[in-house]
């Protein structure tokens, strides 16, 4: 099964720990099968990220740009790279710079193929192109089955 992520960046550390938390519970029932796309992107993509791996998934990554792993903050840049390490395929797209555009343009790859989206989202509009309403519109429109995760006791940090 090939399960892709989209979600918030700004999760609180409690956030981050419930969102793990229904990840595991979501995710276990179909444990090595799962095929976890995403890209890595900090926040609900690297908690996925991290959750299929534990699980005994495989991880595929789409990086949207050449300079994407550069663009982030030291320690989501650390994770980014041992994640990206541990992906089979990474795949690559063309764009030099991350921008709303080039994340949109990613989440449109990422959604091919998948059988199931979730969602770690608070269920508020996009903040910007590419954001997460957008996706989940995106997949609804493809009728790609939408799993929105977001625990009670869950917030944002912005």
């Amino acid at each position: 099964m090939r399960v892709a992520v989209t979600g918030h960046r700004d999760l609180s550390p409690g956030t981050a720990d419930l969102v793990r938390t229904a990840l595991e519970g979501l995710l276990v029932p179909h444990g090595a099968e799962v095929v976890g796309v995403c890209c890595l992107a900090p926040g609900a993509d690297q908690i996925f990220a991290e959750t299929v791996l534990r699980l005994g998934g495989r991880l595929e990554a789409i990086v949207p740009a050449r300079a994407y792993g550069s663009a982030l903050p030291p320690p989501d840049r650390e994770r980014f790279e041992g994640l990206l390490d541990r992906a089979d395929p990474v795949r690559r797209l063309s764009h030099e710079e991350p921008t709303p555009a080039v994340f949109a343009a990613a989440n449109e790859v990422m959604l091919a193929d998948a059988d199931v989206l979730v969602a770690v989202w608070d269920g508020g509009p996009s903040r910007g192109v590419g954001g997460t309403a957008e996706v989940v519109d995106a997949a609804r429109r493809r009728r790609i089955r939408v799993e929105i995760l977001w625990p009670e006791g869950a917030e944002r940090l912005s």
